[in-house]
């Protein structure tokens, strides 16, 4: 038996520049961290004494003869693409620390785990590069997925991180080299707020992803935004320029395509600021979900008490990225 362990990951500036159709002709990077936030995975080969082949345990629990009868794709096409066939049944539980479609990452965290997990079931044991290109060919390319190369990336390596997207499609990973009191004072001051259950964010992506050309100039500013949040985080400023920093960018993304923001999230965000945020996003592609605040410690109570009945989460900063937590091989040999 194998379980992993990958965490979800928050983006700050940069968003919208990780998608191939842009970074391809223009490069980009986003500044992003993972979180302490996971998705699990438990996978192992199903014994033969039982009445079905393979087991799929999500939302629903899928008992099938064949892999072309499941019913989630990226199990259904991640056993696949691993070279998994019917000759050897298997069984995958999943479960996650946050609830799926929230703009977290949670599908790319899972297509990495996925992966991490099947891989090591079979002997292979991927690097963390290794990890996120597969992932983001079984998403954007076999699945079909519109979305960014930034959410397997971050859940692949984990950490505080710069991510650069080459015009060539290379993508290179630059840790912040910053103190862990700087780490720590941004942590303080950034919360999650739970805005309920929202569309799926490809819907929301393709709208953005078809709308990039003709946004050039945002995607651009965007893009600057990433080396401005750098330098803040490397230098001795008061850390609330990082904050005002996601209110400019905020902004921004707004103006990308219809559905990223909401009436219902408009007034969050309105509410958290009157009461004393200086800054924030709504986490993912757009239109519901997590949206990220960046709070004075001292005003955290006002500004949670304004927001009730809304989900409080706090978190803390992730280093690992995926990892197996448990190899059940090991014990075999």
């Amino acid at each position: 038996m194998i379980i992993s362990r990958t965490p979800y990951r928050v983006s700050f500036f940069g968003g919208g520049t990780d998608y191939p159709v842009w970074y391809k002709e223009e490069g980009g990077a986003v500044l992003s961290t993972s979180i302490d936030k996971y998705s699990y995975l438990t996978c192992r080969f199903l014994p033969p004494f039982f009445s079905v082949k393979h087991r799929v345990v999500w939302r629903h629990v899928e008992a099938v003869d064949s892999i072309s009868e499941i019913l989630h794709p990226a199990v259904r096409e991640g056993l696949r693409y691993l070279k998994y066939d019917d000759s050897q049944g298997v069984e995958i539980h999943y479960q996650g620390d946050l609830p799926a479609r929230s703009g977290i990452g949670s599908s790319s965290a899972f297509a990495v785990g996925l992966i991490n997990s099947l891989g090591l079931l079979k002997g292979d044991r991927f690097t963390k590069g290794q990890l996120a290109l597969k992932a983001i060919e079984l998403e954007q390319e076999i699945l079909g997925e519109v979305v960014g190369s930034q959410d397997q990336t971050a859940t692949a390596y984990g950490g505080f991180n710069m991510i650069n997207f080459a015009k060539n499609g290379e993508i290179t990973v630059d840790p912040m080299d910053i103190s862990l009191s700087r780490v720590k004072e941004l942590e303080s001051h950034l919360v999650l707020l739970y805005t309920g259950a929202g569309r799926m964010a490809t819907e929301v992506a393709a709208k953005v992803s078809a709308n990039l050309i003709n946004k050039a100039k945002v995607l651009r500013q965007m893009r600057a935004f990433v080396d401005q949040g750098v330098d803040i985080m490397r230098s001795k400023d008061n850390i609330e320029s990082f904050g005002e920093l996601l209110h400019e960018s905020w902004m921004l993304k707004r103006s990308l395509a219809d559905g990223v923001t909401s009436p219902q999230v408009d007034h969050i965000y309105e509410t958290a600021r009157a009461h004393g945020a200086i800054g924030g996003k709504l986490i993912g592609a757009g239109g519901a979900g997590f949206m990220l605040l960046f709070i004075p410690p001292e005003k955290h109570p006002e500004v949670r008490q304004a927001l009730m009945p809304y989900r409080w989460v706090p978190f803390s900063f992730d280093t690992a990225g995926s990892t197996i937590i448990y190899n059940g091989l090991d014990d075999l040999n």
